[in-house]
């Protein structure tokens, strides 16, 4: 395969983990103990579609300028990272149809040590990359090395290395994936005449395919551990149960173990009406679209999301993007599922839910009632959105049970949607709602999964008042995780928060800045907040005769005084008379956080040490040395120090 080849299959399966990880990743049947550690994946991965996206342009300048490459350079990289994306993905099936209540001890270790050998890998492959061969942008190093940083964190976290044992499992989980690819192309070709060819080559990608290196497809475990099931007693039982070390079900199927020993029982056929159309998976949250299909709602919106207008199953083209929920279907599931002694398609168990560090946590509330507002927030009606979405919200702010419930009604995408509403109130209601269930940990990931991030931006920008304060404030608890900084300073977001920051209420205002000091923290957005003209706003603030902001406008401008841009910025400002100022006047915290700006802007700079020494900037720094807080003194002795040099050249 030529490099411009591989770069396309990178992307592709990229692609392919982002949009089919977050159903196999979701806690679906029994796979709930693996479901932080799928959802974390999926989203690492997710984030190197920005550098292999720069890598193909780059591709492309070279081809036209007829630039040569060194392949051994550029190349083997790229064939790690290929190994370790497919390696991924098979484990993520595996992790989705990972059954822990009726798995071996042995066979859990064995995924703990699958998701150790992938993360290893594709850290190991991110660390060669050849920034400079590529032209790759700052912006997306710093994506890369945050991920790198990330997965080498996982891998330790999964217990202690050992690289003979990593590569040996991790070329295992390549194996079976051949294997099942073999057999995958037979089941498609199967699933195409049932459909009389309806289904096309992206649907069909969307469903699990990977272009392999001769052109051919392979197809991965989702589709073939359900397929299987749906073949039921046929004479091609026997090649359709997985050829892997872990089964469907997560027995622990060892080499050494006899053909009596691994006989399984006959699969249970899942009734066709219960599987996804794209994912052939059993269904979570099935959803009906404008033809009256039903999909699972995250493939189906994603789907939608790519720029599909279509339906996948008819190709009818579809009126509206509508996603009402199928109720009448997830009861006949659970029903289903109950029967067959086979874990609901949900996190929820007994009144438990597992969380992200193994244990359980109990959960009460009335889920029925719930799920019966979750319906109505898809209802046609106006006034029924209005209510259920004030009720949701309301809910989502009394406990944490509540907001763990109404993200297992599939609450949270739907709130996603209302984000669009006209409806002032209900938008209002949406936003809050979001920024509540956004408090309990394990929600922040789903609602960034459900596509949040574009929609709260519009709120931020065009919402009512109380819209927009809450949507700042969303955006900060959703920026606590580090990804989530780089994912949201992309959106569009700090332009907002600027604006909010400068033309919004005491608490509108106050909210933005939370948002900004930590999407600042990431390097890449302190650039972005001083061109949409932050530098300005926080002047402002620390002008204001009010004092009311002068703290957080401090605290933010510390944290952004480090980079170059902001440094041109404070300073062309007229910026450092009030900094020295504030070192005379300011509280305690005050005069620390202006020296510290003071002496970043001064570092290296010996026309800013002259500006702070003509202004009589020596007097508060020698009495801040003596009796400010420790930090305090640090910085003012520093500054000290450097203007004894200045005085001596």
């Amino acid at each position: 395969m030529d490099g411009s080849g591989e770069v396309l299959l990178v992307l592709e399966l990229v692609r392919e983990v982002s949009a089919t990880g977050i159903a196999v990743g979701g806690g679906g049947n029994d796979g709930v103990s693996f479901r932080k550690d799928c959802t974390d994946l999926v989203r690492r991965i997710s984030l190197l579609s920005h550098l292999i996206e720069e890598i193909g342009e780059f591709r492309s300048r070279s081809v036209d300028l007829d630039v040569e490459e060194s392949e051994s350079e550029s190349e083997s990289w790229l064939s790690d990272l290929v190994v370790a994306l497919r390696a991924a993905k098979r484990l993520l099936s595996l992790a989705g149809n990972f059954r822990s209540k009726s798995s071996s001890d042995g066979a859990t270790r064995r995924i703990t040590s699958l998701f150790q050998s992938v993360t290893w890998k594709l850290e190991k492959a991110l660390s060669s990359i050849p920034y400079d061969h590529f032209d790759i942008s700052e912006e997306v190093q710093e994506q890369v090395e945050l991920v790198r940083s990330q997965l080498r964190r996982a891998t330790e976290r999964y217990g202690s290395l050992n690289s003979k044992m990593l590569s040996h499992a991790l070329a295992q989980l390549l194996n079976e994936e051949i294997d099942q690819g073999q057999l995958g192309n037979r089941l498609i070709r199967s699933l195409h005449s049932q459909n009389n060819g309806s289904i096309d080559r992206e649907v069909s990608l969307k469903m699990g395919a990977v272009p392999e290196s001769n052109g051919s497809k392979s197809h991965g475990v989702n589709i073939i551990s359900y397929k299987s099931r749906r073949l039921g007693n046929t004479s091609d039982h026997s090649e359709a149960c997985l050829v892997t070390d872990i089964d469907a079900d997560g027995q622990d199927n060892s080499p050494n173990k006899s053909l009596d020993e691994i006989k399984k029982p006959d699969p249970i056929a899942i009734p066709d009406d219960f599987l996804c159309p794209i994912s052939l998976e059993l269904m979570r949250d099935p959803v009906i679209v404008a033809t009256g299909q039903t999909y699972e709602r995250s493939f189906i919106q994603r789907w939608i999301d790519s720029g599909n207008a279509t339906c996948p199953k008819t190709q009818q083209k579809l009126e509206n993007f509508t996603l009402t929920s199928n109720y009448v279907l997830r009861s006949l599931i659970a029903q289903w599922c109950a029967k067959h002694n086979i874990e609901q398609p949900t996190g929820l168990t007994n009144g438990k839910i597992k969380k992200s560090d193994g244990s359980f946590r109990d959960v009460s509330g009335d889920i029925a009632a719930i799920r019966a507002l979750v319906r109505k927030l898809s209802s046609q009606s106006v006034e029924e959105h209005r209510t259920a979405a004030a009720e949701i919200r309301s809910l989502s702010k009394r406990s944490t049970d509540n907001r763990i419930l109404i993200a297992e009604s599939g609450g949270i995408p739907i709130l996603v949607n209302l984000l669009t509403s006209e409806d002032v109130l209900t938008q209002e209601n949406a936003v809050t709602s979001i920024l509540n269930l956004s408090i309990y940990e394990n929600n922040k990931g789903l609602i960034m999964l459900a596509g949040a991030i574009p929609s709260i931006v519009q709120v931020l920008r065009n919402g009512s008042m109380e819209a927009r304060e809450n949507a700042a404030a969303t955006l900060f608890s959703l920026s606590l995780g580090d990804e989530n900084k780089i994912i949201i300073g992309a959106s569009g977001a700090i332009p907002a928060l600027v604006a909010l920051l400068q033309d919004g209420s005491a608490r509108g205002k106050k909210d933005a800045a939370t948002a900004l000091f930590n999407l600042c923290i990431y390097q890449r957005n302190k650039g972005r907040a001083v061109r949409a003209g932050m530098i300005s706003a926080l002047l402002k603030m620390l002008t204001d005769p009010s004092n009311c902001m002068v703290d957080e406008a401090l605290t933010i401008m510390s944290v952004l005084a480090s980079h170059p841009e902001a440094k041109v910025a404070i300073v062309k400002a007229s910026t450092i008379p009030v900094l020295i100022d504030l070192m005379r006047t300011g509280l305690p915290r005050n005069k620390e956080n202006a020296a510290a700006i003071l002496l970043a802007l001064c570092k290296r700079d010996s026309d800013n040490l002259a500006c702070i020494s003509r202004l009589g900037a020596v007097i508060p720094l020698t009495e801040l040395a003596k009796s400010g807080t420790e930090r305090a003194k640090r910085k003012a002795t520093s500054l000290l120090e450097h203007l004894r040099k200045l005085q001596q050249l």
